[in-house]
């Protein structure tokens, strides 16, 4: 109890001094948008759905006047973005954009006036194809932050509710000024980290000791470290409860993992959709219904038929098919009928548009020196190594081989060197050309782990 009081006045204070502070610091205003975004998901479907089909037509029109990737495919297939408003049809004469396109075209997709943008760099995961680079000018950025605030908002989780988050242990010591600028957000949010590296069950235990000191109300992570951590918990404690919910991101979440966390963590289970390409995307705003309310204020969703659509559930009224998103909020990069790569089944009800089912993103899990580590949290380290534009472990002879694709003018010795230092001989590490990346599966889908038998 005493521990909760902690958090709570550390909330308030937070909440009233330092939140406005860091804003002011980093120049960033994410409070007025999340008021903005509230009021927006708050307004009657048919009123709020008006306002972003308006919203992703203006992008169209933005995006064929200052994007050159837009400006030369709308002049070559004749495309005339007026023409939307004189029937939404023309939508569908708009080809889809895909993760090969945005790594093909590069800084051509990026508005042509960029250069005097501020950027943040958001790298796509992996998990549903190579990754790529999308870049958020200021403005998108904060709409992105205020839509999880408001999303955390709306399942009762505000500022003076502490949250906690998974991140992964980086091998190397962290600078200093990085360090305190960390610890000054989390307390500027109300937020704890914790770190981890592998599901070894003396570091589960360890992770299990830290959340029941801390007591959160709300815990962040990927499904399959707290599925983890659930199992563990379950196996040694029979079961214990240290928080109130746990928010789902990253991973495919998948039944059985739900079940097993909301049994032995004795907690709620919210499942969100996120990703780089766009933020926050869906989320479940109530916890007595499994389908996620789309945010279509941040962008304008719709679904393309493909091969093994018919695998999703069959919602009345409902479409099947691979997700695809119009970003309503980054003019720096805007995304148009962007292919998402993860299979979706989606409604459009009375009440707004709804997510039932999702197929994709799935992480593994491999051994390296005979510790289990998840593949986000090699991802996450070598993301931090820099200089490295995608990679694969391939396993061979017993043995996991980090199949690397190096950025144009990397340090590759630097890179190997820093590989070595960390796990030493338990692995092999081989640079390669993109073009080498295996793809797995009928799909023929790109996955960081290559198990033996499918080399």
């Amino acid at each position: 109890m005493l521990r909760l009081v902690v958090n709570g006045m550390k909330g308030l204070a937070a909440g009233l001094v330092a939140y406005p502070i860091a804003e002011r610091l980093e120049g960033r205003d994410i409070r007025s948008k999340r008021r903005l975004f509230a009021a927006e998901m708050a307004l009657p479907f048919a009123q709020r759905r008006a306002h972003s089909w308006a919203e992703a037509v203006d992008m169209v029109r933005f995006a064929a006047a200052n994007v050159p990737y837009y400006r030369d495919l709308f002049s070559n297939i004749r495309f005339d973005p007026e023409n939307l408003l004189r029937d939404p049809k023309y939508w569908m004469d708009i080809p889809h954009l895909t993760k090969d396109i945005i790594r093909s075209e590069g800084e051509r997709l990026l508005r042509s006036d960029h250069a005097g943008f501020k950027k943040f760099d958001a790298k796509t995961g992996g998990s549903t194809g190579p990754s790529a680079h999308i870049y958020y000018d200021q403005d998108g950025a904060d709409w992105t932050s205020a839509v999880v605030r408001y999303a955390r908002a709306r399942i009762g989780n505000h500022h003076m509710r502490s949250e906690l988050h998974f991140a992964s242990k980086f091998p190397d010591a962290i600078p200093w000024k990085a360090k305190l600028r960390e610890d000054f957000k989390c307390f500027a949010m109300n937020r704890y980290n914790i770190f981890f590296s592998t599901f070894e069950p003396d570091e589960l235990e360890t992770i299990w000791q830290k959340i029941r000191s801390i007591r959160p109300h709300l815990v962040h992570g990927h499904p399959s470290t707290i599925y983890q951590l659930a199992l563990h918990v379950e196996a040694r404690h029979g079961g214990g409860k240290a928080f109130s919910i746990f928010e789902s991101s990253g991973e495919l979440l998948e039944k059985k993992q739900r079940e097993t966390i909301a049994r032995a963590l004795r907690c709620q289970v919210i499942d969100r959709y996120g990703l780089a390409e766009a933020g926050v995307v869906a989320y479940q705003t109530d916890p007595d219904r499994s389908a996620l309310d789309v945010f279509d204020p941040l962008c304008w969703p719709e679904v393309t038929p493909v091969e093994g659509g018919a695998e999703l559930e069959d919602v009345p009224g409902a479409s099947r098919g691979e997700l695809m998103i119009t970003t309503l909020k980054n003019r720096l990069m805007p995304l148009i009928r962007y292919r998402t790569g993860d299979l979706a089944v989606l409604s459009e009800t009375a009440d707004g548009f709804f997510i039932h089912e999702l197929m994709g993103r799935v992480h593994d899990v491999i051994q390296i020196a005979g510790r289990q580590l998840p593949t986000h949290y090699v991802q996450d380290v070598l993301d931090r190594v820099g200089g490295i534009k995608e990679f694969q472990i391939v396993m061979r002879d017993g043995k996991p081989v980090f199949r690397i694709v190096p950025e144009d003018g990397a340090d590759v010795e630097g890179i190997r060197g820093r590989l070595s230092g960390w796990w030493g001989d338990a692995t092999g590490i081989e640079f390669i050309a993109p073009s080498e990346l295996k793809l797995q599966g009928w799909r023929g889908k790109f996955r960081h782990f290559v198990p033996e038998a499918a080399v």
